[in-house]
């Protein structure tokens, strides 16, 4: 049989995974590492590059480089790189397509299906972007699970003999959830999502780069933003900053012949402690705890009723969100499984599942709906009608797959047509949630208000994609809502449209990626060395050119060698 792995399509890093012998197993990309970053980049001679060598040139070529589009899943937003246009699911196609590849190279057969994570808090033109990419991709996605879902399935693989009651806190590099979840004899039971899609790793790198780029203002006078290629150095030395703080309580950056808009160059060297970014990160570290609070408060339990705390995602590395998450839940988190990993591992659990792997056995998981679903409505007041206001029909925290129905009717005299407008939030007027579709019923016999009545139904699939049918009492001919025409929604002309597309991009063959990856990394290195350093880099990267040019394996293999070195060394 054809293996189902599972995918962690992350907004800095993705990566696959697939259960063998009964446990997850993460897979080895190209260049053979874990992570795949999730980068997208057009070469001078327009070439696709996909992953490490894409993320490098992010310094080096920003205008031809995209990162972080996974945070504009469902929306029109469009990407121009290198004279060509890109929707968000088309570079996310891009990502799962290079996945793809390095799974079937690692598993040496075809890989046709996966169950890719989402994060809990995505809404459904986020979800249907997400299965869109994937079919771009050539991958069949039948399966969506949760992001701190499918963490939840790892952890309880790992301790499926346990009963506990834990909080997930999955902090990647786009997005924040909270779940909520108990482990009974081989049940994970999902008690309560909550999340912040716009709030990540990527906000706290932003956060560093704004600290830098005042010092710089406050000197030169000018904005360091107006320059792409400055301003992308500056986060990528953020970035490098705050891995450092990892493990250090002060670290130093160091920007050399840092382009200004005003065609000067400036040079900057300023200390940076763990303190100082700590203070700059409060605001964020403030907006955790509310999806953490939310998500307490739906399922009924306070901090001190939680046994573990279980950190997920790259950037729960940071020491702050440890000391956070200790304060709040008065215990130490735990990292039992690599935080980078633990999301994919889960995937590949619950392809595996899917797949009805035995080793498994009656291992089961459930889940819930993370934010509440309904329709506008509006009521009559004495002589006022007041409209706008939301009535859910499907409330968060609700397990799914779930169909929840409810009646409505006209409000006025010889009403015609009724519309109904479909929201997703928790606000009580529609204004202050998201709206995902509408659907008009014409055609009504003039009849006093109220004698009209209608079945609207909400059905809530396990993929947490929504299903609304609306059926006239009078008539009970039920009539299906389909979301059509939502930003970033894509038609069946539209997918056959991107695949063909996709089939027509010149991709950098897969075999030479390391040698790609190693150029675009060293490349990106030497703009911020400066005396000896960068002439030991630059010797060595020659060298490596020569030899590439020479087409002489053993020579290549040398060389690059020696230019890993150097580049390793350096980068310290």
């Amino acid at each position: 049989m054809k293996p189902v792995i599972g995918i962690d399509l992350g907004t800095t890093f993705s990566l696959t995974a697939v259960l063998q012998a009964g446990r997850p197993q993460v897979l080895a990309n190209a260049v053979g590492e874990l992570l795949t970053p999730s980068a997208v980049s057009i070469d001078d001679d327009d070439t696709v590059l996909v992953g490490a060598p894409a993320r490098a040139r992010a310094t080096t070529h920003p205008a031809r480089t995209a990162t972080a589009f996974k945070r504009d899943m469902g929306t029109d937003r469009k990407y121009t790189l290198g004279g060509r246009t890109f929707t968000p699911q088309e570079l996310s196609a891009l990502v799962l397509g290079s996945l793809k590849k390095d799974a079937e190279a690692a598993l040496g057969m075809e890989i046709e299906e996966a169950v890719v994570t989402v994060p809990a808090y995505f809404g459904d033109a986020q979800r249907q972007a997400t299965r869109d990419a994937g079919a771009i991709a050539g991958l069949k996605v039948e399966r969506i699970i949760n992001e701190p879902t499918a963490a939840a399935l790892a952890y309880g693989l790992h301790e499926r003999h346990r009963e506990m009651r834990a909080v997930v806190i999955d902090l990647g590099g786009g997005t924040f959830d909270v779940t909520v979840l108990e482990i009974l004899e081989g049940v994970v039971e999902i008690q309560s999502s909550s999340g912040d899609t716009k709030l990540g790793g990527e906000d706290f790198d932003y956060a560093i780069a704004e600290l830098i780029a005042k010092e710089i203002e406050t000197k030169q006078k000018v904005n360091v933003r107006d320059e792409p290629k400055a301003w992308a150095r500056l986060k990528e030395a953020a970035e490098q900053a705050k891995k450092r703080l990892t493990d250090l309580e002060s670290t130093r950056v160091a920007l050399y012949d840092l382009p200004l808009p005003d065609k000067r160059t400036v040079h900057l060297e300023m200390p940076l402690g763990r303190g100082q970014v700590d203070a700059c990160w409060a605001p964020l570290l403030e907006r955790l705890k509310g999806p953490i609070n939310r998500a307490l408060r739906d399922a009924s339990l306070s901090p001190s009723q939680i046994d573990e705390v279980l950190l997920v995602g790259g950037s729960t590395r940071m020491p702050i969100i440890a000391k956070v998450m200790a304060q709040h839940f008065g215990r130490l988190p735990l990292r039992t499984l690599p935080p980078d990993e633990a999301i994919a591992m889960g995937a590949a659990v619950q392809a595996g599942l899917k797949a009805g792997d035995a080793a498994l056995g009656d291992m089961i998981v459930t889940d819930v709906a993370p934010f509440s679903l309904g329709v506008g409505s509006a009521k009559k007041m004495g002589r006022q009608i007041v409209s706008g206001l939301f009535s859910p029909i499907l409330e968060r925290g609700t397990v799914i797959p779930a169909s929840r129905e409810e009646i409505f009717a006209t409000i006025e005299d010889g009403q015609s047509a009724i519309t109904f407008d479909v929201y997703q939030g928790e606000h009580s007027l529609v204004r202050d949630n998201k709206k995902l579709g509408e659907y008009t019923i014409e055609g009504l016999e003039p009849l006093p208000a109220g004698e009209h009545k209608f079945r609207v139904r909400f059905t809530y699939d396990l993929n947490g994609i929504l299903e609304v049918d609306m059926t006239p009492m009078k008539t009970n001919k039920t009539e299906t809502l389909v979301i059509e025409g939502a930003p970033g929604r894509l038609t069946k002309k539209q997918l056959e449209e991107a695949r063909a597309a996709m089939s027509r991009l010149k991709f950098h063959p897969r075999d030479a990626l390391p040698n790609a990856t190693l150029l675009a990394r060293a490349d990106a290195l030497f703009v911020e060395l400066t005396g000896n350093d960068r002439d030991d880099l630059g010797h060595a990267l020659g060298q490596f050119r020569l030899a590439l040019e020479s087409q002489d394996d053993k020579m290549i293999g040398s060389y690059r060698d020696q230019l890993t070195m150097a580049v390793n060394r350096l980068r310290r």
